[in-house]
């Protein structure tokens, strides 16, 4: 294996990795933020215990995912030099905005947030979340500007073979961009109300199996409390305020993972739409598609691993819907896989150019055609596990309307097991996005002008000096140290998650976790002498 297949491999396992993550923060911590909000306004005590136990698990994942994140833009100079010195003078800006937002606005307004209990008024603290979040979903857009400009490069003029953004206005409200954007906050908010739902409804059959919870001839629930014993409750925090953190939990969830899939769904028909445009073999690849037509595939078969189209053959389809996705119509050819190839060859050349940039790569023959098998499953994966999730949120609410879950452990399995399907779908669409764009690492744009200059194969983009030995060994580095931080981050996760509220709030009369001070101070009134971090982390 190369260089350039082991830095693609480096950059793609990390990178994937950190977006498992990105998805959870950006929409628990706008969860978060609406219940410190709904807390201040009404002093409801479930929506205070709310805010502790979701804002913990927001803050395990931000710190886990600020320490993988970073590795990202180092990877620029480590095994991306070249493509570094090709797009750094556009990268430049938007990369500098989000390093400002993440590393300062963020991290600040978090820390007021963090160790402003009993030191803001509650309003203020509550604005401080609010700044700390909307500074991610900003941050996340400067990183959006920036990768959009890969798909779809604007704003620029060439200056000695490089791209010099001549338009930062183009540059930052890029089509691309803004639809994306919206993309990108729905799939947050989908996973953010998968992940409400499937923990809330583990806790809600954890008290039905307590024995805390029943229900009456009508199936209704009857809310309980867990018994007391010489003066200690037996299962602390498990009092009637305790249900109404998991009942409105479940319902806030699944009506933002519903909503957030028609969200996504919209902004998902708008960006596939600009895609047949800004990438038509992306899109031909993604369905198979090896003739022009117009007809959407379910399920194709034939040697697609091999990229030839001669033998792929659709099974299963739905007729106009492929003209629909693409242009709005039900009757307007899309062009194939082997309609395109002719049009790439003749625009960009059959053959990677005889240039230093390539190396041992110069004069090997260009593949225009994206890998099938991943665009065409990754795109079908990212929309089936995202109707999978939908569906799930609305037999959720179906469920428990009269008040909580079914008894059924294999049922709770489900549910739990079902927080992944929105994970999954992001990541499919990512890894969708970015493999689709091959051979290219910065796709041209075929209504800029300069067309024939304002692109960079992938080929060319890899470190000149770093060897195949160097970029393995950096490669098992990163992934060694990423597996670890996933066992750290599943231990924190289930360990919080298993704990309940208590385990945000000890002063419920849960046994501290080993190291912190034990508390006795009143629920919603955190005593001075506390340890702040006992929460925080």
């Amino acid at each position: 294996m190369e260089a350039l297949d082991i830095a693609r491999w480096q950059f793609g396992i990390t990178t994937v990795y950190h977006f498992l993550m990105v998805p959870l923060t950006i929409g628990l911590g706008l969860l978060v933020a609406y219940l410190n909000t709904r807390w201040v306004v009404t002093r409801k005590p479930e929506y205070l215990r709310m805010t502790k136990f979701w804002g913990k698990l927001f803050l395990i994942n931000f710190v886990l995912g600020v320490a993988t994140g970073l590795v990202q833009e180092f990877q620029f100079g480590l095994a991306w030099s070249e493509y570094s010195r090709f797009v750094g003078d556009v990268f430049g800006a938007p990369l500098a905005m989000e390093a400002l937002l993440a590393f300062f606005v963020e991290s600040t307004f978090l820390g007021l947030w963090i160790f402003g209990w009993k030191k803001l008024k509650p309003a203020l603290h509550c604005a401080t979340l609010w700044a700390a979040v909307l500074g991610s979903v900003v941050s996340a857009y400067f990183i959006l500007v920036a990768n959009s400009w890969m798909q779809h490069p604007v704003g620029v003029e060439m200056v000695n073979g490089r791209p010099r953004m001549v338009d930062a206005w183009a540059v930052f409200t890029n089509n691309t961009a803004l639809v994306a954007f919206p993309h990108t906050i729905f799939g947050a908010l989908a996973v953010a109300g998968g992940f409400l739902l499937g923990i809330s409804w583990y806790h809600l059959w954890k008290r039905r199996s307590l024995g805390i919870d029943t229900v009456d001839a009508k199936k209704r629930v009857v809310v309980g409390e867990s018994v007391m014993v010489d003066g200690v409750r037996q299962h602390p925090g498990r009092d009637k305020a305790d249900y109404s953190v998991w009942i409105r939990s479940l319902r806030i969830g699944a009506v933002v993972a519903m909503i957030a899939f028609a969200g996504t769904a919209l902004s998902g028909d708008m960006q596939g739409k600009l895609m047949f445009q800004q990438q038509p073999m992306k899109m031909a690849a993604a369905e198979a598609a090896c003739q022009n037509g117009t007809s959407f595939s379910i399920l194709s078969i034939g040697d697609v691993g091999s990229r030839n189209c001669n033998d792929v053959a659709a099974v299963i389809e739905v007729p106009g819907l492929l003209s629909f996705l693409a242009h709005g119509d039900f009757t307007t050819d899309v062009k194939g896989v082997n309609s395109l190839l002719p049009e790439y060859q003749a625009k960009y050349g059959s053959t990677v150019p005889n240039n230093p940039a390539y190396g041992d790569r110069a004069g090997q023959s260009i593949q225009y055609v994206p890998v099938m098998p991943v665009t065409y499953w990754g795109f079908r994966i990212m929309i089936g596990l995202g109707i999978l999730a939908a569906f799930a949120a609305f037999v959720a609410l179906i469920i428990t309307r009269r008040g909580t879950v079914p008894s059924s452990k294999w049922l709770t399995r489900l549910a739990l097991f079902g927080i992944l399907a929105p994970f999954g779908a992001n990541s499919a669409g990512w890894i969708f996005t970015e493999m689709g764009r091959q051979p290219f690492v910065v796709a041209p744009n075929p209504q800029l002008s300069g067309v024939d200059q304002v692109f960079m194969f992938t080929a060319a983009a890899v470190s000149p000096g770093v060897s195949a030995g160097e970029l393995i060994f950096s490669l098992v580095g990163f992934a060694a140290v990423y597996a670890a931080l996933l066992v750290v981050e599943v231990f924190l996760l289930f360990r919080y998650v298993r704990g309940g509220v208590p385990s945000a709030m000890p002063e419920l009369g849960a046994p501290p976790p080993p190291g912190d001070a034990p508390t006795g101070h009143p629920e919603g009134a955190p005593d001075e002498a506390e340890d702040v971090l006992a929460f925080a982390y």
